[in-house]
């Protein structure tokens, strides 16, 4: 059959056919930011299916009702399977949710807040705990050394 003849629907159904986000298979855990950032998500996902259903295009634009629903049922299940966790124990060591300043064998410093998957932006100073590095500074303590990626990494600062 010829492209000329193919039906406008059939790649609307297509486009409407999205897979659903994978959900990570490491608990989730959450800052009281990343916790809030969860439910504005959530309430956008609400929002945008109840849009989508009173359009009244359900049919002729399945794609926005596919979006939708496949939002709203991935930021259910994350707010429903959010742990809330706060820093616990000496403030000199390395915590989910605490933020930690590193120095490179290049003498390059940075800091980054180690958080949870939904909320890490390593562009914006968050990275995942589940992250390489992260995973490597856990349980450190100012002065520790810690090998990522064959590198060597030294805490030099933890804060709150």
């Amino acid at each position: 059959m010829a492209v000329a003849f193919t039906r406008e629907e059939d790649y609307e159904a297509q486009a409407a056919d999205l897979p659903d986000r994978p959900i990570s298979p490491h608990p989730n855990l959450v800052t009281a930011t990343g916790l809030a950032a969860i439910e504005q998500e959530l309430a956008a996902a609400r929002a945008a299916y109840a849009a989508a259903q009173a359009s009244g295009q359900v049919s002729s634009d399945r794609t926005a009702m596919a979006r939708a629903t496949r939002d709203l049922r991935y930021w259910s299940a994350r707010r429903a399977n959010a742990q809330l966790t706060e820093p616990t124990g000496p403030a000199d060591k390395v915590q989910f949710g605490r933020t930690v300043e590193i120095e490179r064998e290049d003498g390059r410093r940075q800091a980054f807040r180690i958080v949870g998957e939904d909320e890490a932006d390593p562009a914006k100073g968050s990275i995942s705990y589940v992250s390489p590095l992260a995973s490597a500074l856990l349980g450190k303590s100012v002065g520790d050394v810690a090998t990522v990626n064959g590198a060597e990494v030294e805490v030099i600062a933890v804060r709150a």
